[in-house]
């Protein structure tokens, strides 16, 4: 059975588009989230910033669901500038610890909007973590 997961700390879509959070069983699955919070994207145009901004949601609803970020096991990357890949990687060093998750970085053409500069998805399996 698969339950809806929200945080007050993150933005919910609008209704009847998607769910930023869903938990089936002990699997953890968040949509791509970007830096956007309403009208404004935190991080301007710093990549760094911006994926800062987006582990803070993704930490907020793990948390929502029971979990915590080492429990997360692969995320996808999706950055509009390949060559700016270190800003996400440092982004991602200061928010995991232990075994890094799976990872995927891709450069597209373009995100939602053209100011978002970075999106990431995660899974995550409750208790994997163990106790870090």
């Amino acid at each position: 059975m698969k339950q809806r997961v929200t945080s007050p700390q993150v933005p919910e879509p609008p209704p009847e588009t998607w769910s930023n959070c869903l938990v089936v069983g002990n699997q953890v699955f968040i949509a791509g989230l970007t830096a956007r919070t309403g009208t404004e994207v935190v991080g301007g145009d710093s990549m760094y910033a911006q994926a800062r901004a987006i582990f803070a949601k993704i930490k907020h609803l793990i948390g929502a669901a029971g979990g915590k970020m080492n429990d997360v096991v692969k995320v996808n990357i999706f950055v509009t500038d390949i060559t700016q890949r270190e800003e996400v990687w440092k982004a991602r060093r200061e928010v995991f610890s232990g075994d890094f998750p799976v990872s995927t970085l891709v450069e597209v053409s373009a995100l939602a909007a053209p100011e978002l500069l970075v999106e990431i998805e995660a899974v995550a399996i409750l208790g994997a973590g163990g106790d870090n």
